[in-house]
C-alpha cells in the first residue's frame, strides 16, 4: 500500500501559458503545496521525477484543451469556472480565468486537509467542476471598536488565514467598512469614532491641513501600511477588496465626548477636502477595487445632498483606473444614482435583503406599511429624501430591479439576527444562492458573524473572546469558531446545488461517527431565528432587536418599550409586524380575521410556533444522537451549546406565540380561560428560557456587547426578568378576569378555545403550476394552476405586484374552466407594460374553511413562496 510519504506530487505549468503563471495561481499553488507538506506530500515543481502530476492549465491552452478532449469533458465559459479532471497518476486543474484556478486548487487542498487519507483524496476525484451561480459572493467585516478591532487589522497573520479561508470557499469579494459605528446623522453618543471620517487616519492630504488629534506618531502611516497589505493580499487570492467609507461627518456637534477629533475641515472645504483625500487614498492604495458610500443622512450629510457628493466622487474618477462604485441605497434617488453613473465608473446599488436582520432565503414578497412612502417627516432638513418619498428604500429592493436599470444590484444580509451562535444549514444557504440573482441581481453580501461587536463605544480588552469557559476559548480574534459557516455560506452561495460532501468533509473529519447528526441539528437549530424573524420582528433595526439574546416584548402592555417607534399600536407582543407582511399574519390580524370570519391564506403565528417547535424537538433529537457517539472535545462542546441555545429559543417563541394569540383573544372575547391558557403557554417558554441560561451559564461571558444600551449587551440570564415581570401582569390580569367574569363574554369559549392553542392542520390538495416565466411587455399573461384532489368547492385568488415594493398587490379570481380542477386568470397588458419584473402567487380557499397560499413555504423553508416574470428579452 503506498503511504502519503512514498509519493510525491510534481505541479506543470506550461511555459506558455500565462494564465497558469499569474501571481495568483502561483499564490495557490503555494498554498497547496504547504498543504500537502505538512501531510508529508512532498511536492516540486516542474519535475520530470516519477510520481503524481498535476497539471495547472489555462482553458484556451493547448494541455487543456486536449486533457478535455481526451476525458469528454467540458468547462463552462463563465468567469470563475474551473474542472478538475483525475486519471490515473495524473490531475488536470483547468481553470477559465485565475479565480477559476485559484478554486480548483483550493478544492484539492481542502480536500487534503480534511481526509485521513490525503493521497485518496487527491487520485479519487474523478471529476469535478464548478461554475458560479452569482458574479459576487461577498463578506463584510466591519471595524466598530477601536479597543477590539486595531488588535485583528494590525495582524498580518489574521488576514493570510482569514483571506486564505474567504478563497477556499469561493468568495470573491470582502467588504472591509469603516465609520459604521455610529449613525452619525442623528446619533448625540459618540465617542469611540476611530476609523469614523476615515481619510485623516490614512493619508495627509497635499493643499489641507487635516488631522486627528491626539494620533500617535507613525499610526497614519501603519494603518495606510496594513490597508495595503490587506487589499494587496486580497488581490493575491483573487478577491476583490471593497472598502466602506460609511461616515462623511467630520464633527459630531452634538457630542462632546468624541475621542479622536478631527481638525481642518469646515462647511466651506468639507466637499474639497473629500474630493482631494479620495483621490489621494486611492492613488495609495492601488489595490482597493471598489468603494461602498452610504449617501444618505446616516451618514452625516444632510438630504438632499447630490451637490456633495457630485464634488466628492470626482476624486474617484481622478485616481486614475477604475473603481466600482458600491451605493448603500437607503434614499438614492434617480439624480443620485445620475452623480455616481457620472463618474463612468461602474456602479451598483446595495439594498438590505432583510431589514437590518437575516431572515429566510427569499425576498420580501411585501414590506411593513411603516415602510411606505410618506409626504412629511420631522426634521426634514436632515432626513427629507430617505424618510419621505423614498422611505420605501430602507429595508428591501424597493425600486431598483427595472430591467432598464443601469447599475448592478447586490443583496445585503445584515447582522441583526445571528451575532454569537454558530449557523450552518445548507438547505437555507442554498436558497440565498439562488436568491443571489433574484432578476438579475449581481449576489449577495453576508455582515458576517460577530459583525457589529463593540459598536457604539461598547468595547473592551479581549472582548472579542466569547467564552467565560477558558477551555472553549479559541483564541486569535474568534472568527475560527465559525469556519462551517463561512464553507455553507460561500459554497453554496458559488453553486447552490453543489455536492454535500463540500461540508461533509469538514464534519466527518471535525466529528467522525457524530457528524451527520451533528450536520441535521445545526441545520435545523439554523432555521429558527430566521423564521422568527421573518414571521415576528419588533424593530427593523438591528439595535432594537437581537433575537439570539431576546429582550422580552411585553404581551400585558404596561408602559413604554424601546421598540416603540417601530411597532404599531398598541407597541406590544401581539401588535408586532411580520418583516413580510404578505406572507405571514400578526398576532392582532390573525386574532381579527379569525374571529370575523375572513381568514386569509398567510401563516398564522400557531403555524409560526409549530415549525418553530418541530425545529427545535428534531435539532434536540439530533444533539442528543450525536452527543451519544461524540468525542466531547472543545470543538463539539462549542457546537452543541450553541445548538441548544437555539433550539430553546425555538421552543421559547413557539409557546410565548401561543401565548400571545390566546390573549390577544382574551383582550377581544373577555373569557378568563384564554388567559388561563396564555399563562400556561407563556409559563412553558419561561422553563425554556431558563433551559438557555443553564446551558450559558458560565459558558459565555457574562457581558456580550454590541451596543452600550442594555437589550445590545449583556447575557441570556438577564432577559429573564423581563419575562417574568410580563407573566406576572398576565396573571394579575387573570385574576381581575376571574373576579368581574359575569357571563356576558362576546362569544361562546368551545368556538375559540382549539383556534387559540394550535394550528388547524387539514390536508390540502395539491397545486400545481408551471410558471411562464417571462412575458411581452405590453401583452397579457394568461396565468393557468390545476387543483388536485380534493379541491370540491376551491375558489383560486390570483395575486400579482410589480418588483416594486412601493406598490399594491393586485387580486384577480381565477376562473374553473372545467371539472378538472384547472383554473385561469389573466395580468392584463395594460399592468405588464413596465420595466418591472412580476411576482404572483397564489391564494387558495376550500369549503372546510381552510385557506392557504401557493406556492407557499417547504418543509425546510429554503424555498421562494412565488413565482417571478421577467420581460422576455
Amino acid at each position: 500500500m503506498t503511504t502519503a510519504n512514498e509519493i510525491k506530487v510534481n505541479v506543470v505549468r506550461a511555459s506558455n501559458d500565462a494564465l497558469a503563471s499569474s501571481e495568483q495561481v502561483t499564490w495557490a499553488i503555494s498554498h497547496l503545496s504547504s498543504v500537502l507538506e505538512k501531510r508529508d506530500i512532498a511536492v516540486s515543481e516542474g519535475s520530470s521525477e516519477e510520481g503524481l502530476r498535476l497539471n495547472v492549465l489555462g482553458a484556451s491552452s493547448k494541455e487543456a484543451q486536449d486533457a478535455l478532449r481526451a476525458t469528454g469533458s467540458a468547462l463552462a465559459a463563465e468567469a470563475e469556472s474551473f474542472v478538475i479532471l483525475s486519471v490515473p497518476d495524473e490531475i488536470n486543474v483547468i481553470g477559465t480565468d485565475a479565480r477559476g484556478l485559484i478554486y480548483g486548487l483550493l478544492e484539492l487542498a481542502d480536500r487534503v486537509q480534511c481526509s485521513d487519507a490525503p493521497i485518496a483524496a487527491l487520485t479519487e476525484i474523478g471529476s469535478y467542476s464548478g461554475t458560479p451561480a452569482n458574479p459576487i459572493r461577498s463578506i463584510s467585516r466591519s471595524f466598530c471598536s477601536e479597543i477590539e478591532d486595531k488588535p485583528w487589522y494590525y495582524d498580518k497573520s489574521f488576514w493570510e488565514s482569514y483571506l486564505t479561508e474567504l478563497a477556499t470557499h469561493r468568495f470573491n469579494r470582502l467588504h472591509l467598512t469603516l465609520g459604521i459605528s455610529y449613525d452619525y446623522g442623528h446619533d448625540p453618543n459618540v465617542r469611540d469614532n476611530y476609523f469614523g471620517f476615515a481619510y485623516p487616519y490614512f493619508v495627509s492630504v497635499p493643499g489641507h491641513d487635516v488631522r486627528v488629534l491626539a494620533l500617535e506618531e507613525g499610526e497614519q502611516e501603519r494603518n495606510l501600511e496594513m490597508l495595503r497589505f490587506a487589499s494587496s493580499e486580497a488581490k493575491r487570492r483573487g478577491i476583490h477588496f471593497q472598502l466602506g467609507l460609511w461616515n462623511h461627518a467630520y464633527e459630531m456637534l452634538d457630542s462632546p465626548n468624541e475621542q479622536h477629533v478631527v481638525v481642518g475641515v469646515n462647511s466651506s472645504n468639507h466637499a474639497a477636502y473629500c474630493r482631494d483625500a479620495l483621490e489621494c487614498l486611492l492613488k495609495a492604495c492601488p489595490d482597493i477595487d471598489g468603494l461602498t458610500i452610504r449617501t444618505h443622512y446616516e451618514g452625516g450629510i444632510p438630504e438632499p445632498s447630490h451637490v456633495f457628493w457630485n464634488e466628492v466622487m470626482q476624486g474617484i474618477t481622478a485616481c486614475g483606473r477604475t473603481v466600482e462604485i458600491d451605493m448603500h441605497p437607503k434614499g438614492v434617488d434617480a439624480q443620485m444614482l445620475e452623480v455616481a453613473l457620472g463618474t463612468g465608473m461602474p456602479v451598483i446599488v446595495s439594498p438590505k435583503f432583510w431589514a437590518e436582520h437575516m431572515g429566510l432565503p427569499y425576498h420580501q414578497a411585501a414590506i411593513r406599511t411603516k415602510e411606505l412612502p410618506v409626504a412629511t417627516t420631522e426634521r426634514a432638513e436632515l432626513m427629507g429624501v430617505t424618510q419621505t418619498y423614498r422611505r420605501f428604500t430602507r429595508y428591501g429592493y424597493a425600486d431598483y430591479l427595472s430591467e432598464n436599470r443601469r447599475t448592478g444590484v447586490l443583496h445585503r444580509i445584515w447582522p441583526g439576527t445571528q451575532r454569537v451562535l454558530l449557523w450552518g444549514d445548507p438547505a437555507i444557504a442554498a436558497g440565498y444562492g439562488r436568491s443571489g440573482s433574484f432578476c438579475g441581481s449581481l449576489g449577495v453580501e453576508l455582515c458576517e458573524p460577530m459583525s457589529f461587536k463593540a459598536r457604539k463605544t461598547s468595547g473592551s480588552q479581549g472582548g472579542r473572546e466569547l467564552y467565560k469557559d477558558e477551555s472553549l476559548q479559541i483564541g486569535g480574534q474568534g472568527w475560527e469558531k465559525y469556519l462551517y459557516t463561512y464553507r455553507v455560506w460561500g459554497r453554496l452561495m458559488y453553486n447552490p446545488d453543489a455536492e454535500a460532501g463540500e461540508w461533509q468533509r469538514y464534519l466527518k473529519h471535525q466529528f467522525q461517527a457524530a457528524a451527520p447528526d451533528c450536520e441535521q441539528a445545526l441545520a435545523h437549530a439554523s432555521r429558527i431565528l430566521l423564521l422568527i424573524t421573518t414571521a415576528h420582528l419588533p424593530s427593523a433595526s438591528n439595535n432594537y432587536f437581537w433575537p439570539e439574546m431576546y429582550n422580552n416584548l411585553a404581551i400585558v402592555r404596561s408602559g413604554p418599550a424601546e421598540t416603540d417607534f417601530d411597532t404599531p399600536e398598541p407597541h406590544s407582543f401581539g401588535a408586532v409586524s411580520p418583516l413580510d407582511t404578505a406572507i405571514f399574519y400578526s398576532i392582532y390580524e390573525y386574532a381579527d380575521d379569525l374571529l370575523q370570519g375572513k381568514l386569509r391564506g398567510k401563516i398564522t403565528p400557531l403555524e409560526v410556533a409549530d415549525r418553530l417547535e418541530a425545529l427545535a424537538e428534531t435539532a434536540d433529537r439530533h444533539l442528543a444522537a450525536a452527543q451519544s457517539v461524540a468525542q466531547a472535545d472543545a470543538e463539539f462542546r462549542r457546537w452543541s451549546v450553541d445548538i441548544a441555545v437555539q433550539a430553546g429559543i425555538g421552543h421559547f417563541f413557539a409557546h410565548k406565540l401561543r401565548a400571545g394569540v390566546q390573549y390577544a383573544l382574551f383582550e377581544r372575547l373577555g373569557h378568563p380561560e384564554l388567559v388561563q391558557q396564555a399563562l400556561a403557554s407563556y409559563r412553558t417558554a419561561h422553563s425554556a428560557w431558563e433551559r438557555i441560561v443553564a446551558v450559558t451559564k458560565d459558558v459565555y461571558r457574562d457581558d456580550i456587547t454590541f451596543g452600550y444600551k442594555p437589550f445590545m449587551k449583556g447575557h441570556w440570564s438577564d432577559r429573564l426578568p423581563g419575562i417574568v415581570k410580563d407573566i406576572e401582569a398576565m396573571e394579575q390580569v387573570y385574576r381581575n378576569a376571574i373576579a368581574s367574569d359575569d357571563g356576558s363574554a362576546q362569544k361562546p369559549f368551545e368556538e375559540t378555545a382549539s383556534a387559540s392553542s394550535a394550528s388547524v392542520k387539514r390536508e390540502r390538495p395539491a397545486v400545481m403550476h408551471e410558471s411562464p416565466e417571462v412575458f411581452r411587455r405590453g401583452e397579457p399573461v394568461k396565468v393557468k394552476v390545476t387543483v388536485a384532489g380534493p379541491g370540491a368547492g376551491t375558489q383560486v385568488t390570483l395575486l400579482y405586484r410589480h418588483a416594486n415594493q412601493a406598490e399594491a398587490y393586485q387580486s384577480v379570481p381565477m376562473l374553473h374552466t372545467d371539472t378538472s380542477g384547472h383554473y385561469s386568470a389573466v395580468i392584463p397588458g395594460a399592468y405588464t407594460d413596465s420595466s418591472f419584473p412580476i411576482g404572483y402567487l397564489f391564494e387558495l380557499s376550500n369549503e372546510s374553511g381552510d385557506v392557504w397560499l401557493a406556492p407557499g413555504l417547504a418543509a425546510d423553508l429554503s424555498n421562494q413562496p412565488y413565482y417571478v416574470l421577467r420581460e422576455q428579452g
